[in-house]
Formats: C-alpha cells, structure tokens, sequence
C-alpha cells in the first residue's frame, strides 16, 4: 500500500502549534436507555495539519465532528469535556461556553464544515449563488452586494468550479461539482479550521482523487487546518499528516500516518489495516471484520 500517491509531507506540520484543543470530551444520546456515542477524546489538532480521523460506521465519528462544532441537537448532550479554539490573535475560545450569538458569529467564520451527502447539504431551491451571498450577509454586513458576488466567484474558481455556476441550481450540477461548492462554501470566510465529514462518499474515484488533490492544495494555499472524516483508512494514509483511530466512540490510538502504517499499536488498527487487499504477494483468506482470536479485540 502506497502513501505517496496524493499526500505531501511537510516537515514539521505535526510540530505546530495548537488550533482545537479537545480534552475528555463525551456525548450521550439520551433516550430510553442513554448511549454515550464519544467517551473521553483528547487530542489537538495543529495549525495546517491534516487530521484523518477512522473507524467504522457508528464508531462516533460524525458525533464527536458535531460535538467540536456544537452541532447537535436533542437528545444529543455534551455531558463532559472542553474544546478550546487557539486564534491567532493569542485569544482563547472555549466553544462549549459560546453564548447562540457568539456561536453563530464563530462558525464559518473560525470554524466550517462540509457536511455529508452535499445533495442534501445544498438548498434545492436556491442558486449556488444566492446561498454563497446568504452566508456573506450573515457574517460580514459590510460587504456590499458586488463585493460578495466577486468573493464568490473567487472562492468557485478556487475550488475549480466556473463562476458561471453561480447562476445554477444543484439538480444542474454533478456530484463532484455539488461536493466543491460544499468545500467554496466552506472556505467562504477564510476559517482556520475545516472539518470534512466524508467529503467524497459515493462519489467515483476519478472524481474522488481530483478533489483530494484540491483539498491537499487549498490547505497548503491557504494553511487552514483539516479533520478528515471517512472509514477508508488507505485514503487517511495517503493525505493525512496524523490519524485518530475511533473504536466503539473512543479514540483508541493517535500517531502520524508514517508510525500507523509500519507500527500501529491497537489491535484494532491493526486489523484495519490487513482488512484491505494487497495488490501484489501472495493471495490470502479473506478474514471478516470480527472474526477474531485476539482477546484484546474481543472485549
């Protein structure tokens, strides 16, 4: 398995300094018989890294990506824990303290999302433009209406979408174009940190390796900080700078790409890895995820 083919290292990135704080942070869903879907994560995330954060479906990953945002909603509960956003400007922002204006005035502004599915994500019933200016007025009322239209455009052609998109609807554009205006509307006011939930599910690989060669780029462009969330441990190793492993709502184990791939400590990682053919040596017997002698694995 290779780790070159679109990741990029730069020394130091890991090194930097702190953006997103997170410690001991739990989310419980509260219904007839509580489940905590995130028990304890710790971890910083550094400026300009990429963070690839694994695991199966219903691990928590998309919990605990909602959680740093504030996202959730009832039965959804922050029952412990802190993150801390690090500006540049020296100042610290507990975000779990936001009072909803200071919330909204921070997201997109400090911190984005490109949301899963962007079919979904995207107003059917309005033009990418008009939902591009909506998030301008919103944060920035000094713009006027020709100031956000150009700053539109410049973030589509960012992205490599034709500012002329911005007259369309998302029915009229394709997957991988919808996934981009995702990432434009993302970057739209130049945050420090994005979080990527699966922005290339159900997309075909042709389109799926364009895109992460525009996110890899636009991070390197821009230097905003990346948590990565997808189940394809393969594409983390190929672009991300550092890996969280989620297992069963914890995050079990945190090392760069190059350490998790030559010596992954958790056994889970561990069958992770060996859960995805070798396209060279010897054929093997296909192992299900599950089927295991590893009593650490079985607990």
């Amino acid at each position: 398995m290779s780790t070159t083919a679109v990741r990029q290292d730069r020394p130091g990135a890991p090194a930097g300094t702190a953006v997103v704080s997170v410690r001991d942070l739990s989310v419980v869903y509260e219904t007839e018989q509580p489940v905590t879907a995130v028990r304890g994560a710790s971890f910083d995330l550094h400026r300009g890294e990429v963070l690839g954060l694994a695991g199966e479906s219903g691990c928590g990953k998309t919990t605990l990506a909602y959680a740093i945002n504030r996202l959730h909603q009832p039965p959804a509960r922050i029952a412990s824990g802190s993150v801390v956003f690090h500006d540049r400007d020296g100042r610290d922002v507990d975000v779990l303290a936001l009072a909803d204006e200071e919330l909204r005035r921070f997201r997109w502004a400090k911190l984005s999302m490109v949301f899963q599915g962007a079919m979904n994500a995207l107003n059917p019933v309005r033009t990418v433009g008009a939902q591009l200016d909506d998030t301008l007025r919103a944060h920035d009322r000094s713009l006027d209406r020709r100031s956000r239209r150009e700053r539109s455009a410049d973030v589509l052609t960012r992205v490599g979408v034709d500012p002329a998109r911005l007259r369309s609807y998302p029915h009229e554009l394709s997957g991988g174009m919808r996934q981009r205006v995702m990432i434009a509307m993302a970057m739209l006011l130049e945050p420090q940190v994005m979080i990527m939930d699966e922005p290339t599910t159900a997309l075909d690989v042709v389109v799926q390796r364009d895109i992460l060669r525009e996110i890899v780029r636009l991070r390197d462009e821009l230097g905003f900080a990346v948590v990565f969330i997808t189940h394809d441990l393969p594409l983390l190793l190929e672009i991300s700078d550092r890996i969280a492993v989620m297992l069963r709502g914890e995050v079990v184990e945190l090392a760069t790409a190059e350490d998790l791939y030559r010596h992954a400590a958790h056994p889970y990682t561990r069958r992770l890895l060996r859960s995805f053919p070798s396209l060279s040596g010897e054929r093997g017997a296909f192992v299900r995820t599950g089927e295991t002698d590893d009593p650490e694995e079985q607990r």
